[in-house]
């Protein structure tokens, strides 16, 4: 079993940074694959970033490379998303979630994810 727990959102201007942090508690994060999602107002939750258990692989949507950096620190049991160059659109509730077996053909899809947090609110104001 994990639970997860987002932080880090809130308020920002066009062309701010922020960096959302999720702690997971559970013996198996180290080992897990973790992902990034987020869900605006209005729209189905999307795929943002994932990162595999070792840290040496990530994953991207199209919409924030470059601009976001997935993280993890396993002995802190924490993933990160460090966002910079924020951009209107990027407003959406953020959700972290842990489960699936990393694939090199691609991102692991919403429902491969075994674990989900409560999500954390992402406003940027133009």
């Amino acid at each position: 079993q994990v639970q997860l727990v987002e932080s880090g959102g809130g308020l920002v201007q066009a062309g701010g940074s922020l960096r959302l942090s999720c702690v997971a508690s559970g013996r198996t994060f180290s080992r897990s694959t973790m992902g990034w999602f987020r869900q605006a107002p209005g729209k189905e939750r999307e795929f943002v970033a994932s990162i595999r258990w070792s840290g040496g692989s990530t994953y991207y949507a199209d919409s924030v490379k470059g601009r976001f950096t997935i993280s993890r620190d396993n002995a802190k049991n924490t993933v990160y998303l460090q966002m910079n160059s924020l951009k209107a659109e990027d407003t959406a509730a953020y959700y972290c979630a842990a489960g699936p077996v990393w694939s090199s053909s691609g991102p692991p899809k919403q429902d491969e994810y075994d674990y989900w947090g409560q999500g954390t609110q992402v406003t940027v104001s133009s």
